[in-house]
């Protein structure tokens, strides 16, 4: 792979701006049009870890994107210079260094826009709806399970929000036309953590591309395209490398402040956990998690600080962050021949000195916050409104008598909650279609949907439907 490619600013339409004065990059501009869509501002309403939750320090979807938006720029930037000072790479410049910060910078922005609402969870409920009703659906007199093909059964069955992100941005923001919010290839690319369609998934494998889906059916021709002019051809972008990184960055650290903070992690046991995580050393930078956690409590003391556990918990996550931010450019440097060829097939922190810190973090937060009593009693409640909201919107598109009227006219009278740029996206994609892709399509149309709510807003679409109901 060449970043001449990887870093292509081609568009499915070809830009129309002809304004002399207008000198953003192309990539600049994806920046604007992401921040500018209301799929990105709905992600202040969107769990990050602590669905439902009234306080406003806790992250939510954007400020988390925000936080891997800014970590993904800063690890491109790190690890371009280290690309040209040490001449992994002599025909990547100073140009490729800003251009693949751009992309970063905005690949960190979407990269969990299509999460459904209540954050994983509302990945595995869906999931969960298709695996137990989508083989015995009933559509014009046949089981869905014999019409649907193994891909499209697939892709519900292994329902994920990285391929619903590719989805969204490019085909469901129905404004000027039919490609969405038409980002750039190498944008695009970038965020396709996993080159792997729902037939080929292996959570098991050994290379990571493998682990989950990147892509829809729906998606297939758009991911072809994407790999043609970006180069990738079945391989990660190596963006995607940098962007897992700051994703993981962000959720193993930030994560556990939100948790100490509503009180599901204490001091003592994020110090008990660090206890058996051995000393970093990066580049000249020395990290001892425990002992610096510690360091930071007794200063706070000797300052008289009311609160020395939180001012030890908060700083210490800034310290944990710059050695991880480290430890991944290094290992990006490091492994820099195999990724461009695609042969690499671990995470970036994988055989690290940070490792160790990754799996505590990653355990820590599993075993104290993610397996507590309140977020299982929390849980409990939003499979009861996914369950609900899947189950009445997917009888009302599946039941539509399209000999008795227009398809569109009857998915506004069936189904009138759904927005009118889904509901548009899926008239334009299906026109062409047989019998089954549409019927693929309309439950994509579910999909799209309820993936499009906030979580607020689907607590209170539940309550007005089942109150309108009972």
């Amino acid at each position: 792979m060449k970043w001449e490619q990887l870093l292509c600013p081609k568009r499915e339409r070809p830009s129309t701006s002809r304004a002399k004065a207008d000198l953003r990059s192309e990539f600049e501009k994806d920046y604007h049009r992401i921040i500018g869509s209301a799929s990105f501002r709905r992600l202040q309403d969107k769990t990050q870890v602590f669905p439902l939750d009234r306080s406003d320090f806790v992250r939510t979807r954007l400020t988390h994107s925000l936080e891997v938006s800014s970590f993904a720029r800063s690890l491109g930037y790190g690890i371009g210079e280290r690309i040209m000072s040490e001449g992994l790479d002599p025909d990547f410049t100073e140009e490729n260094r800003e251009d693949m910060c751009s992309i970063l910078q905005c690949s960190g922005l979407i990269h969990d826009i299509g999460n459904p609402p209540f954050g994983h969870f509302g990945e595995s409920a869906i999931r969960s709806w298709f695996k137990e009703h989508l083989e015995s659906l009933s559509y014009n007199g046949r089981k869905a399970g014999e019409l649907l093909s193994e891909q499209m059964k697939n892709d519900f069955y292994h329902f994920e929000g990285n391929a619903q992100a590719l989805r969204l941005v490019s085909k469901l923001h129905y404004l000027l036309d039919e490609h969405g919010m038409n980002l750039t290839y190498g944008l695009l690319s970038s965020v396709i953590k996993y080159p792997t369609s729902s037939l080929e998934i292996d959570p098991q494998a050994a290379d990571i591309k493998r682990r989950k889906m990147g892509y829809y059916y729906a998606e297939r021709e758009l991911f072809a395209r994407i790999q043609e002019y970006t180069g990738t051809q079945g391989s990660r972008n190596p963006m995607a490398f940098i962007l897992e990184a700051a994703d993981d960055i962000a959720y193993l650290t930030v994560d556990i402040e939100d948790a100490f903070i509503k009180d599901f992690i204490h001091y003592e046991q994020l110090y008990e956990a660090l206890k058996d995580v051995p000393m970093i050393r990066s580049e000249g930078n020395v990290f001892e998690p425990s002992a610096a956690l510690q360091k930071l409590y007794l200063k706070a003391q000797e300052r008289g600080d009311y609160e020395p556990e939180e001012y030890a918990v908060k700083n210490w996550i800034v310290q944990a962050q710059n050695i991880l931010i480290s430890c991944a450019a290094r290992s990006f440097a490091d492994h820099y021949d195999e990724i461009m060829t695609g042969r690499y097939t671990h995470e970036l922190f994988s055989g690290t000195p940070a490792q160790p810190l990754v799996e505590c973090l990653s355990a820590t937060a599993y075993e104290l916050v993610f397996y507590s009593d309140p977020i299982y009693d929390m849980e409990q409640r939003e499979s009861v409104i996914i369950n609900f909201l899947i189950d009445h919107f997917v009888s009302a598109v599946i039941e539509i008598d399209e000999d008795r009227e227009s398809e569109l006219e009857s998915l506004m009278r069936v189904a009138p909650f759904i927005s009118d740029n889904y509901v548009h996206a899926y008239r334009y994609w299906s026109a062409q279609c047989d019998e089954v892709e549409k019927l693929y399509l309309r439950l994509m149309l579910v999909t799209d949907y309820v993936c499009g709510m906030t979580d607020s807003y689907a607590e209170r679409l539940y309550q007005r439907l089942k109150g309108g109901l009972q």
